[in-house]
């Protein structure tokens, strides 16, 4: 009975959305919660609201935009070249275990300008994580609505505790860093059949 609605095909991509989600997602929560502990109590709650807001309204706009976007042939080969790079520089930040944190610079003198810091590293990092979903998600959108939800939800309740398991259990970043990897030659792959097969 469950078959008649969910296919082998629907249960691999869900099984990598959930995988790019738990290795993306988690980013965006540790930066915001990186520039607000360098504010006063009273103001972190407000810089927190707002980071996770912005981060929340930038993957809704994200994700309609890509999600058509993707569909235009060429912009899948850009796509798959940009995860390719994403799935790079995750292996650098992750695997290898460099410290990306002190490569954010926090000015703490403006409330402002830590919003403005927060929702700069959320635009990069939606864009990774919003462009890995929908390359996975390919026509499903209801596959890619679930993925857009997953990842605020990830986001914004379980950052730290994902961050942890990452770091505890390597093998969720490599799975993680393989799902991105396959979704990259997919779309790469899907444009160079189209331009010259």
């Amino acid at each position: 009975m469950l078959s008649d609605f969910i296919t082998p095909e629907q249960i691999t991509i869900l099984t990598q959305i959930i995988l790019i989600d738990l290795v993306l997602a988690g980013d965006n929560a540790i930066i915001i919660g990186m520039v607000a502990s360098k504010f006063p109590l009273e103001q972190r709650r407000k810089i927190i609201f707002w980071g996770i807001g912005g981060a929340v309204i930038l993957r809704i706009i994200l994700t309609l935009f890509t999600a058509y976007l993707l569909q235009i042939t060429g912009l899948r080969f850009i796509g798959g070249v940009l995860l390719l790079y994403i799935v790079y520089k995750l292996y650098v930040d992750v695997i290898k275990g460099s410290d990306h944190e002190s490569d954010i610079k926090v000015d703490n003198s403006s409330f402002l300008k830590a919003i403005w810091t927060i929702l700069l590293a959320d635009f990069t990092m939606s864009l990774d994580n919003v462009l890995g979903v929908a390359g996975a998600a390919g026509d499903h959108y209801y596959l890619l609505i679930f993925g857009l939800v997953l990842s605020i939800v990830l986001m914004a309740t379980a950052a730290t505790l994902i961050s942890n398991w990452i770091k505890k259990y390597k093998w969720i970043a490599w799975a993680g860093l393989l799902a991105i990897l396959i979704v990259a030659i997919e779309l790469i792959y899907t444009d160079i059949k189209i331009l010259f097969l």
